[in-house]
């Protein structure tokens, strides 16, 4: 494997045997493998690819499509049914809550066990102790037994522990769902730290931090492998695959067979009532396509409809260019429950009126979607990705997304010392 491939996965598949009655794994064994007693599941199936040093990969996909099964085989805790897998540099995992740790010993012991696991010596451990301590921060609680802990103290040591073994692969499971506002964050700043340095491989539900923290992304479904691309393209197909699935609708055309008068990357939706167009103005009616902080803005979507249809909510999110959400409205905290109404073969022409906040420079993406019902359950009948490229140019420079302008900046003294 060349020096600057990671992780190698070639043809990797894991099936499991089903056997309905405990009695079946007795006459499996006796039959020689004249007749099969058993069913096949296979979890993952003939899965290749390659991750280069240093790349951010995320993996995504429903529920039962083989990720947490692909990382365990990646990590050694399962054999593969067939396929290979080579890691080039030491590994460190957190994955399924529990991996790693007795639950009989205390936070202390499963440290040094843990980490002595990962390669360490008793003495490297014992300098990086309080570290790993102070990163989990648990308190008196680290020499008590682990089954005493909650969900997410054990997270919070798991992770404390691979954060400080000077791992070069980094494997990540969605064990961070647990934890709190406070610990997640830290974890994300050493992950954003640890990708400048390692190889990061995680699988997560969370599109946005696909986008933000990844290089690339995979998408399993069923055990298969069906993409691999940038994290943007694949979370939008992620979202159309989790709405057709759903709904049962497949995506809709592509805009070269649509009359829609914009380049629709990816849309999709039951399709009942369209989006026909969508234009951004200002304050003269003009179209624009670049945008200045303080500047008065309209934003015109036109939808249609060949029946009537009620409770319509519009709306659209503005993302910046790896598809992180910057801004976004809809029509519902206006209308409420009632909604909009549209009648049959009607077009109809919803405005959004806004002061457009200060951008940093760059391209920016606007998302449009109609839906009916309510903000907690609705049914998405037309969601189109990119429908609209707008360009910002700031009047100065700031930190973060957008600037917030100041109404007032002071300087005070409240204490003078001589």
């Amino acid at each position: 494997m060349s020096s600057e491939i990671a992780i190698s996965v070639q043809n990797l598949s894991k099936c499991y045997q089903i056997y309905d009655r405990p009695r079946d794994r007795l006459l499996q064994m006796f039959s020689r493998g004249r007749k099969q007693y058993f069913r096949e599941f296979w979890a993952l199936k003939d899965v290749s690819f390659e991750i280069k040093r240093g790349e951010t990969v995320g993996i995504i996909g429903r529920n039962g499509s083989g990720k947490s099964t692909l990382l365990q085989l990646l990590c050694g805790t399962l054999n593969p049914t067939s396929g290979t897998v080579a890691m080039n540099g030491r590994v460190a995992a957190l994955l399924e809550l529990g991996a790693g740790f007795n639950p009989e010993f205390t936070g202390r012991e499963n440290v040094f066990l843990s980490a002595s696991l990962y390669g360490l010596t008793n003495e490297q451990i014992s300098e990086r102790f309080d570290p790993i301590v102070a990163f989990a921060d648990i308190g008196q609680f680290v020499d008590q037994p682990v089954k005493t802990y909650s969900s997410g103290m054990f997270v919070r040591l798991a992770f404390a522990v691979i954060a400080h073994v000077d791992a070069d692969i980094l494997v990540v499971d969605e064990a961070l769902a647990v934890g709190d506002a406070y610990f997640v964050q830290k974890c994300m700043r050493f992950l954003r730290e640890f990708t400048q340095r390692g190889t990061l491989l995680f699988v997560s539900h969370d599109t946005s931090a696909l986008v933000g923290l990844c290089s690339k992304a995979l998408l399993m479904e069923s055990g298969v492998l069906k993409r691999v691309g940038k994290p943007k393209d694949i979370s939008e197909l992620y979202l159309a695959m989790l709405h057709n699935e759903q709904h049962g609708a497949p995506p809709s055309k592509s805009a070269t067979d649509t009359p829609f008068s914009f380049a629709a990357s990816n849309d999709f939706g039951v399709g009942a009532v369209k989006i026909i167009s969508t234009d951004l103005r200002d304050e003269t009616g003009a179209s624009i396509s670049s945008v200045y902080g303080g500047e008065y803005v309209l934003l015109t979507v036109e939808i249609s409809s060949e029946s009537r249809i009620s409770q319509i909510i519009v709306g659209f999110l503005v993302r910046d260019r790896l598809g992180q959400v910057v801004f976004g409205e809809n029509t519902y905290p206006n209308y409420g429950d009632r909604g909009l109404i549209i009648d049959e073969k009607q077009t109809i022409q919803v405005g959004f009126e806004f002061v457009m906040p200060s951008l940093q420079q760059g391209d920016y993406s606007i998302t449009i979607a109609v839906a009916q019902g309510t903000q907690a359950d609705h049914l998405q009948h037309h969601w189109v990705h990119d429908a609209l490229i707008i360009h910002s140019r700031p009047d100065r420079i700031y930190s973060g997304l957008i600037a917030v302008p100041m109404n007032k900046v002071t300087f005070t003294c409240v204490e003078f010392r001589s």
